[in-house]
């Protein structure tokens, strides 16, 4: 697990790099990646995939709104790069895959599943922003 944790880092501070974040800020953005992904790893043996999705990105919004007031900049400097980690970018590919080779009901089953963790993590960061910003000024 700590090999996936570095490993959510790094692509995390990955792709803050490709999105020409300040080099300040990557330390924050590994941190929040990694969190995310430490989080959704730990939840899966007992959630599903969705659920567990969701409650991390509700952890990478609440550390990304956190970091925002504390360094005082967008919040979406942490929030898209640390979101990273959490994508069901695996899902969307299989799904792509088996329409491809036309195995309609594995493609239909990968798909449902994807769209079930991206509408999690969509769900996770309205709600979250629903908080008032004063809550993250303490």
């Amino acid at each position: 697990m700590i090999g996936q944790f570095i490993a959510a880092v790094a692509g995390t501070v990955g792709f803050s790099v490709l999105y020409s974040v300040p080099r300040a800020y990557y330390p924050y953005c590994g941190f929040i990646g990694g969190a995310g992904w430490l989080l959704y790893c730990l939840l899966i043996p007992t959630c599903s995939g969705p659920e567990s999705a969701f409650f991390a990105a509700a952890l990478v919004v609440v550390l990304s709104r956190f970091f925002a007031v504390k360094e005082r900049c967008p919040v979406t400097i942490f929030l898209i790069s640390g979101i990273f980690p959490l994508v069901p970018g695996g899902g969307i590919y299989w799904t792509a895959y088996y329409i491809v080779t036309d195995e309609v009901e594995q493609a239909a089953r990968t798909g449902f599943s994807a769209v079930k963790v991206a509408v999690a993590i969509v769900l996770a960061i309205v709600l979250v922003f629903q908080v008032p910003q004063k809550v993250f000024k303490r």
